[in-house]
């Protein structure tokens, strides 16, 4: 005797290609956005080394700024240009 196969209905047919359907878009979701974090990260880390070379960079505007304003350099400025220095001349204000 010969099996008889049992025909699917409209209804199967469309809930079978629906969920393939459905299966497919999120592995292709997954792998987009997937793509998309990882060109973020990269960006991040990008920025984050360019906000360490401008630290760095600022930290070493400081040290000379602070080398520019010591008493040293006031008073070497200072013997160039003629003037002393009297320490019985400044004067403290308080509030």
């Amino acid at each position: 005797m010969a099996r008889q196969r049992k025909r699917k209905s409209k209804f199967e047919k469309t809930m079978i290609t629906l969920t393939v359907t459905t299966v497919f878009c999120v592995f292709i979701s997954l792998f987009f956005f997937k793509a998309q974090l990882t060109s973020i990260n990269i960006e991040v880390e990008k920025l984050k080394k360019n906000v360490s070379k401008e630290e760095k960079i600022n930290e070493s505007l400081v040290m000379k700024v602070n080398e520019l304003v010591s008493l040293e350099n006031m008073q070497l400025v200072a013997a160039e240009e003629g003037l002393e220095y009297n320490n019985n001349n400044i004067i403290v204000i308080q509030k």
